[in-house]
């Protein structure tokens, strides 16, 4: 009895370690698809990328599945910089208020309104994308505009919006600590149920160091990008 438990063990730690060896084979994460939707910038005027690129040193949305192509963006001044002042209001902010327009055709398949702004260097956690507007421009392509500013949703759900539209005003609502833009593409209209699609925006000028901008086709802008539609 004795020699059938220790066979019987033997083979099952036989079998544990084969499990485990070959979960450590397993192929890595399956890279997200790339949008078929030509895609325009959702805002006008000059914009920092402050997060945005495909490793966790460009975007800190890297580990989240649904955002792990996303990007926030930041309004820039007439003297290059995002706000003026101390940065203590939010309308010290460039971007504070400016217009957040539809990135392409589609329909509006949820509206969030009524989160209150938050004070800049503070967040609310409770309600992560604050006031949003998410748009569905075919299956599996869903534009997700985050942050908006109270009371500026344009847009309700079930309406159509065409490419270029205000849909609301950037703002300072949900998990943000300072006025900017959060944009990502998901495959699903449920927020928590939608996996990373990848965007490339039809035409960018991304400004270079010299000062001119250069235009980019099919561009999807990384961190330290100044860039502004073409």
């Amino acid at each position: 009895m004795t020699a059938m438990l220790t066979l019987r063990r033997a083979a099952l730690l036989a079998a544990i370690l084969a499990a485990a060896a070959a979960t450590g084979e397993q192929a890595p994460p399956k890279e997200p698809p790339t949008n078929q939707t030509e895609l325009r910038l959702p805002f006008s005027g000059r914009w920092k990328t402050a997060w945005g690129g495909d490793t966790k040193e460009l975007n800190h949305h890297h580990d989240n599945p649904a955002q792990r192509c996303a990007f926030d963006f930041l309004g820039v001044g007439p003297d290059g910089k995002t706000r003026r002042g101390g940065g203590k209001n939010n309308e010290d902010y460039y971007c504070w208020g400016r217009p957040i327009l539809a990135p392409a055709d589609g329909t509006v398949t949820e509206a969030i309104d009524g989160v209150r702004d938050n004070s800049p260097g503070s967040m609310n956690g409770y309600a992560a994308v604050g006031n949003a507007v998410i748009i569905e421009h075919r299956p599996g392509e869903v534009s997700v505009l985050a942050h908006l500013r109270q009371g500026s949703v344009a847009v309700k759900a079930g309406q159509r919006v065409k490419a270029g539209q205000t849909v609301g005003l950037c703002g300072n609502s949900g998990n943000s600590s300072e006025p900017h833009l959060h944009y990502h593409l998901q495959d699903s209209p449920i927020l928590q149920a939608g996996k990373a699609v990848r965007c490339r925006f039809r035409e960018v000028a991304v400004v270079t160091r010299d000062g001119p901008t250069e235009t980019r086709a099919d561009y999807s802008p990384v961190k330290g990008d100044v860039i502004e539609p073409r």
